[in-house]
């Protein structure tokens, strides 16, 4: 009985190891397996507000000051004075938009990851454009896809008040179907795998 089991255990791995060789191919079909990864993961537009309370101060210019009393219109925050500041809190509703799913920040200098953020929209992949010839760099193959998005607001993301405070979401759903991003992958063990899926929180 061991006898026959042997080659078959056997088969099974080599069928394996040929699944496994196929997934680190650099084509279509494996890229856009990536990006869907990636954006069933990360594929949210968010605010750009990590962390709460969020404080203004009397007579501030910063964007809080113009974007917190549009939040509290629609519901999302609630505002309670305290001195020559406003305080700004997170209501019921507001906390279901409150994604705890790391969000990376990156300059020319430096690079951030917040754990959570207020978020509006949703993608997911409409059109993989294209992608840079692999080169290998800090020891393994990388490249980066473009490709264009489907965005699917929030109901209170598509109001004209909530656009004019947030000029980069206006633009994200305006940009549906021909803005192009683009995403940083590697190749990992088991196939390519975006860049900032190996980001960990560290703010």
């Amino acid at each position: 009985m061991r006898r026959r089991l042997i080659p078959w255990a056997a088969a099974a791995l080599l069928l394996a190891g040929c699944g496994n060789q196929e997934a680190r191919l650099p084509n279509r079909a494996n890229f856009t397996a990536a990006l869907n990864g990636f954006l069933a993961l990360r594929g949210h537009v968010c605010l750009g507000k990590y962390r709460w309370p969020i404080t203004v101060d009397a007579g501030s210019q910063a964007p809080d000051a113009r974007q917190m009393p549009v939040l509290e219109r629609i519901g999302l925050v609630t505002g309670k004075d305290d001195g020559t500041r406003r305080e700004y809190a997170l209501t019921a509703e507001g906390e279901k938009h409150f994604l705890h799913v790391p969000v990376v920040i990156r300059t020319a200098t430096r690079r951030l990851t917040y754990p959570a953020d207020l978020c509006a929209a949703t993608l997911a992949l409409d059109r993989l454009v294209g992608w840079d010839p692999p080169r290998t760099r800090d020891g393994r193959s990388a490249t980066s896809l473009l490709f264009t998005y489907r965005i699917t607001p929030a109901p209170w993301a598509r109001a004209p008040q909530v656009l004019q405070a947030f000029p980069l979401l206006a633009r994200a759903i305006e940009g549906e179907g021909t803005a192009q991003l683009r995403l940083g992958v590697h190749l990992a063990r088991d196939g390519w795998i975006a860049d900032e899926l190996d980001d960990q929180p560290s703010q």
